[in-house]
């Protein structure tokens, strides 16, 4: 998980660098180092989705597959299925008195 959450973060930061470069500069350097960047980053979150998704969570798969935020969007589905992030069951029981 460690590596799809950092994946997820690249993917989403070398997005917004790549958009804003394009809104405001145009500059080739950003543009020639930005895009393998975030094109690496996204291969990165499909493969450790995939590689993370148990049969249940299939749909983590399709999510990371969603250029620029999918890795973001499978990295909270496989957190919410993931039994770590369910919260524990509690021991207080009602009493009567």
């Amino acid at each position: 998980m460690r590596t799809l959450r950092i994946a997820a973060a690249a993917e989403a930061a070398t997005l917004l660098v790549l958009l804003a470069n394009l809104a405001l500069v145009h500059a080739q350097p950003v543009t020639s180092l930005g895009g393998p960047l975030h094109g690496t980053a996204y291969l990165v979150a499909i493969a450790t989705t995939w590689h993370a998704a148990d049969e249940g969570a299939r749909g983590a798969v399709w999510r990371a597959l969603i250029p620029g935020v999918g890795g973001l969007l499978a990295l909270r589905r496989l957190q919410r299925r993931s039994p770590a992030a369910e919260p524990a069951p509690s021991d207080h029981t009602m009493r009567t008195p």
